[in-house]
């Protein structure tokens, strides 16, 4: 993320140790070099509004927001559904993209720029499929 101009940082309703508790225990964050930042207090969740009361936890929140502050990209999972990395990363891509390209859309297909992209307009209504295979 870092070669692309971001930071990632992951948050959660446990508290710091609760995060150094599962580092230390699960191979899959062994590795782990971005923020893991603490919200017990649930603040923050209920600021990005996935705090949910009953449980007191968060649920899986994936926020994409630029440099100006500007809230670029949200995705917001139940508690048993993970999220995808490659897909974080496309869209990621994408909003670096359409930043610098901003009269132009990154279909679903769109991986990495130099991929096909859409001029949006009127004559494109109902037409994208035939847009995206010439």
């Amino acid at each position: 993320m870092r070669k692309l101009g971001a930071e990632l940082v992951t948050v959660s309703t446990d508290t710091e140790f609760v995060h150094l508790a599962w580092q230390g225990s699960e191979k899959m964050l062994q590795d782990v070099k971005y923020l893991m930042g603490a919200d017990p207090t649930g603040n923050l969740s209920r600021t990005f509004g996935v705090y949910d009361k009953e449980s007191g936890l968060a649920l899986r929140g994936t926020f994409i927001i630029n440099p100006a502050g500007e809230l670029m990209n949200s995705e917001i999972n139940y508690f048993n559904l993970g999220r995808n990395v490659d897909e974080l990363l496309r869209k990621l891509e994408a909003n670096i993209y359409l930043g610098k390209n901003s009269a132009e859309a990154c279909p679903a297909q769109w991986k990495h720029p130099g991929d096909k992209t859409l001029k949006p307009s009127p004559s494109l209504v109902g037409k994208v499929f035939e847009e995206m295979n010439r």
